[in-house]
């Protein structure tokens, strides 16, 4: 995709949808695209949603243990106030400074995460086996486990986007500079990842929670600061997902609706896409279940293989070529994805839901 936005010179695909424009035609590349990137940017920023009510709750558990139980609920519409403000900022470039924010976050709560694991020390009941007891139950958890890896890759969803904000010239094209972001991230994203994957599953084992900040109780004062980080991790991480529907939502209601443009429209465009966020993660707070599911259905095709079958489609490299074959397996990972991944999903939302109560 970063080698994709410049492929016509003196052109840049600053939108997912542009680039499935000039790959599948002007009408078929809108109805490809764009109902996939507002599925994957929706279901992040309702599965932030919930992450954000949940690391403020758990601040509160923890840093006052014999207070009155509060419900989730108003946990989640607490950290929702934050973006009735925040959604209003106008570009990317006025979330660089959250975005940066957010980054930092992410690298010290997973480093907290995993160390004060480590410090803890293995659970001396911790069982590494299979979760279910049936082979059925098995299948089901490692589909969920699929599409939360999925979903661990989202950020492809917006690349052209942010790529969108570098500034371009022949003699040094954006992609140059795309790329060293892209390379910093990755590794941003192993070392948060892995250390709490592994280190997590070696101290808990298969009862460790779908957010290992919860599974752990002590030392309290870090347990907070870790979730406090989370907060603002996913603060940041909401408005980079939201803008782009902002985009879309406004430029609809401007060009096909015949909407004039004004502060009133926007106002209650973007008031209302986070009310609608919110109104869904206070309803079905379900993380690791929402997690899987958006991961395998919705990302599964942005992120894997859609950029592939654009790639044939604009390069056509050569057939069975190293490229032609690294792409086509991509595809055919990423339709797996999303078959398989939503149905060990469901399964884990019905189970979660049977025992569950609304607005609790």
């Amino acid at each position: 995709m970063v080698e994709m936005h410049e492929i016509v010179p003196g052109k840049r695909f600053d939108r997912y949808h542009e680039l499935g424009q000039h790959a599948f035609g002007e009408k078929l590349g809108l109805w490809v695209v764009v109902p996939q990137q507002l599925m994957v940017e929706c279901g992040v920023c309702i599965v932030y949603m919930i992450t954000g009510g949940t690391s403020i709750k758990k601040i509160h558990d923890t840093l006052c243990p014999n207070c009155k139980s509060i419900k989730t609920t108003y946990f989640i519409m607490i950290f929702a106030s934050v973006h009735f403000v925040l959604s209003h900022l106008p570009s990317f470039n006025s979330i660089a400074g959250v975005s940066l924010a957010a980054a930092v976050m992410s690298l010290s709560y997973s480093t907290i995460a995993w160390t004060t694991s480590v410090h803890k020390g293995v659970d001396p009941q911790v069982q590494y086996g299979p979760k279910a007891s049936s082979t059925a139950g098995n299948a089901f958890n490692f589909f969920s486990a699929l599409g939360n890896v999925a979903f661990a890759f989202a950020g492809h969803n917006v690349v052209l986007e942010i790529q969108a904000t570098i500034p371009s010239t022949p003699e040094k094209p954006s992609k140059k500079h795309m790329w060293k972001g892209v390379f910093v991230a990755y590794v941003v994203v192993a070392l948060c990842y892995f250390p709490v994957a592994l280190i997590g599953y070696w101290v808990f084992g298969n009862n460790v929670e779908d957010n290992i900040l919860i599974s752990l109780q002590k030392p309290r004062w870090l347990i907070a600061v870790a979730n406090f980080f989370v907060v603002i991790h996913v603060i940041g991480s909401y408005q980079v997902f939201a803008m782009p529907v902002f985009d879309m939502l406004e430029s609809f209601l401007l060009t096909k609706m015949k909407f004039k443009p004004s502060m009133l429209l926007r106002f209650l465009t973007r008031t209302a896409f986070v009310a609608f966020t919110l109104f869904i993660g206070i309803t079905f707070p379900f993380f690791g279940g929402l997690l899987s599911f958006f991961g395998g259905f919705a990302f599964a095709p942005t992120t894997y293989f859609l950029p592939c079958v654009m790639w044939l489609v604009i390069y056509k490299p050569k057939k069975f070529g190293l490229s032609w074959w690294a792409n086509w397996l991509s595809i055919i990972v990423g339709v797996l994805l999303m078959v398989l991944s939503p149905i060990g999903a469901l399964k884990n939302i019905i189970s979660q839901a049977k025992d569950f109560k609304f607005y609790s």
